[in-house]
């Protein structure tokens, strides 16, 4: 959808006449219609549209920002035609503008290029620093202006396209207008006339809408029946045919009109501030309606919305932690979009679209433990990308898809423990997407690949035990987030800002760094409760909040500073459990409270609450046997450390042999023959040291040590 068709947010009413003027205007004008000779056509048509549009009764007489609302919105004035046989052209047009409540300017190459058109938008926002202005797009591109190959199709006209500050002068700061777009394929002419009419009266566009399509129906039904009164049969039938095909046809432009509102402005406003959650309403009732409809029977323009918006709402469900709604959601988009590619199976765009949700079924898979499913949804994915970039060899979109192919790829090799083929392709994919970042640093694309790039190469070296190359990646990592989060104010920067810092604390700890560590945990702890005070719905900076407190109170533990470690882990807790009482069956979640078990076992040992930890960490045992992700060698290992710690409380509480039965059964569930971590190989090396495996132990140490890491 065009980025310049957004719902209007008018701030007030229309300000006074500028300062200085004193003798008031002879008219009142609804609004002020501004247009080039070359569009006189337009403007014919959109001044009667306004004119004889009827505001529907029910909303007629309430109060907004811009005043009461009336039955009709007369008069327009229309430029060029009312004030013709004017002695003083320039002062009647002067005083209009000061008597109009809004202006609306036709926009198109023409009109960018009149001086005039360029006159009157400086006198309306002279008068009327806070007015409304509406640019009504009939052709060309906004902006167009700042791409050298394309000036000639900007329809902005220059005052159009700069800021006014509160006394009616021009700042030379880019500005974006609130706009319609009257074009087909874009707003239409009946949608755009409703959005200058909800722009004119300080409405919502969705109330405007629903009001406009059943006053519509009501008259339709009306005419129908005047006509055919004496053939009441006929008329029967008549009325209930022209009903339900307006119905039908009104409910596929409702639809659709939502679809559109949600897909374009409403998403770009609400994804930058992390609310995503608040397009449900408006999706609940787009999926009201295709789900009526067989995809077979859809057009190619209405099986690309319904799949848009079914992806849509499948990632409002996966930031929910909804995983099986997600699941339902994006199969269902990928009905849609693999219905597309039957249709046209050599157009690279409709295999882009069908590659997200694939891509999506693959992440889900992730999340919920399923490797196989996963990998074969990558595969997948890389085989479409592979066809675009064959279709299209030319286009930096595709050869970008088949990237971000490989890059899922490699995250599998992770899962699957093949961790030096994972660290190769990640190097050879951090570098290609650098130069190309390098190249374009501007490309939003770019920039958002190479942040993800940075993260799972970070991860692949710490993997091998590189640890000082994992950090400095992850401190680029953590400072580019920075940079893109500052300048931008996006809250998806912030949220893997919070989860990179978390990540990053977690290195500096494994290398005893343990304030660097603090402060890192401290952040994203910060940066956790603001989204959460933001979007409560929104779990994943709950996740990160108990996991980054869990962190930080094992590290304040180990240094002595056992209340603050308490408060940490009190807080943790209630995230986890809250995250929980959602769905009980998520992994990380699971494991959230299975490590919350571990820490207050730890903290009542420590307080000589013998019994108390000795039940807590058995707990977590029992916890720790029931979590299942993709990769089973690091469940054992969980399963392990809750076991190894159990043993722990037990000496301390100076039951010696039920310390050891813990720790053989720790040594036990350890798997063998497998790529280890840094941190499993600590984990070995502390339970080898406890069944009196010191020479093994000792041995696992000089290894972590070579490598950097500082064992607990």
């Amino acid at each position: 959808m065009n980025k310049w068709t957004r719902p209007f947010e008018w701030s007030g009413a229309s300000a006074g006449p500028a300062e200085g003027r004193t003798a008031p205007a002879r008219h009142h004008y609804f609004a002020f219609l501004s247009y080039s000779h070359e569009d006189s056509a337009d403007a014919d048509w959109l001044h009667q549209e306004l004119e004889r549009f009827r505001v529907p009764s029910s909303i007629a007489g309430r109060l907004t920002g811009n005043g009461v609302i009336p039955r009709r919105l007369t008069p327009i004035f229309r430029d060029r035609q009312e004030l013709a046989a004017a002695d003083d052209l320039g002062e009647e047009i002067r005083e209009a503008l000061e008597a109009s409540r809004c202006l609306i300017v036709l926009c198109s190459p023409a009109a960018a290029r009149s001086k005039w058109t360029s006159a009157e938008i400086e006198a309306f926002k002279r008068a009327h620093p806070d007015g409304c202005v509406i640019a009504a797009i009939v052709a060309g591109e906004p902006f167009a202006s700042e791409r050298t190959d394309e000036t000639e199709e900007e329809c902005l006209p220059p005052p159009l396209r700069q800021k006014f500050d509160k006394r009616g002068r021009p700042t030379g700061k880019r500005n974006e207008p609130l706009a319609a777009d009257l074009r087909e394929g874009r707003d239409g002419r009946r949608r755009g006339l409703l959005k200058i009419v909800a722009g004119i009266l300080g409405l919502a566009l969705d109330d405007l809408v629903q009001r406009d399509h059943l006053r519509r129906q009501r008259r339709l039904a009306g005419i129908a029946i005047g006509s055919f009164a004496g053939m009441f049969v006929a008329t029967a039938l008549a009325v209930t045919a022209i009903e339900a095909r307006d119905s039908a046809r009104d409910q596929r432009r409702e639809a659709e009109g939502l679809v559109e509102f949600m897909l374009g402005d409403l998403k770009d406003k609400l994804e930058p501030i992390g609310r995503l959650d608040a397009l449900d309403g408006v999706g609940t009732r787009v999926l009201a309606y295709y789900e009526k409809r067989d995809t077979a029977d859809l057009s190619d323009a209405a099986l690309a919305q319904r799949s848009k918006a079914l992806s849509l709402m499948g990632e409002v469900a996966v930031q929910r932690r909804d995983l099986d709604g997600a699941s339902r959601l994006y199969r269902g988009a990928m009905a849609g979009t693999g219905e597309a590619i039957r249709r046209q199976p050599d157009d690279p765009q409709r295999l882009f679209d069908h590659a997200q949700n694939v891509f999506w079924i693959g992440q889900i898979a992730i999340f919920q433990g399923s490797l196989p499913q996963a990998a074969s949804a990558f595969r997948e994915y890389k085989r479409l990308a592979d066809r675009m970039v064959a279709l299209d060899p030319n286009s930096i979109k595709w050869r970008m898809e088949v990237y971000n192919a490989e890059a899922n790829l490699a995250g599998v090799l992770t899962k699957q423990r093949r961790f030096e083929e994972a660290a190769a392709l990640w190097n050879q994919l951090f570098r290609m997407i650098s130069a190309l970042t390098t190249a374009d640093p501007r490309n939003r694309e770019y920039r958002q690949s190479l942040v993800e790039s940075l993260a799972w190469y970070a991860d692949a070296e710490r993997d091998l035990g590189r640890l000082a190359n994992a950090t400095a990646l992850r401190e680029r990592h953590v400072a580019l987030l920075s940079q893109l989060e500052s300048e931008t104010g996006d809250v998806t920067y912030r949220q893997k800002l919070m989860s990179a810092q978390r990540y990053l604390g977690g290195l500096y700890a494994i290398r005893g760094r343990n304030d660097d560590a603090l402060r890192q945990l401290r952040s994203a702890i910060a940066t956790s409760d603001r989204l959460t005070a933001t979007d409560s719905e929104n779990s994943r900076p709950l996740e990160e909040g108990f996991m980054a407190r869990l962190a930080a109170a094992n590290i304040l533990l180990a240094s002595g500073a056992r209340d603050e470690a308490a408060s940490m882990t009190q807080a943790g807790c209630e995230l986890a459990r809250n995250l929980l009482s959602k769905d009980p069956t998520i992994p990380a979640w699971r494991g959230g409270l299975r490590d919350c078990l571990m820490s207050r076992a730890l903290l009542a040992s420590a307080s000589a609450s013998h019994r108390d930890a000795s039940a807590l960490a058995a707990q977590a045992v029992q916890v720790a046997r029931t979590v299942k992700t993709t990769d089973p060698a690091d469940d054992a290992f969980h399963v392990a450390r809750a076991l190894r710690t159990l043993g722990d409380v037990r000496r301390a509480s100076g039951d010696a042999a039920g310390a050891q039965s813990a720790w053989r059964e720790a040594a036990a569930v350890i798997p063998r023959g497998i790529a280890e971590r840094p941190d499993e190989l600590n984990e070995r090396a502390m339970i080898e040291a406890r069944v009196g495996r010191r020479a093994d132990a000792a041995a696992i140490r000089a290894q972590l040590a070579r490598m950097g890491y500082r064992s607990t």
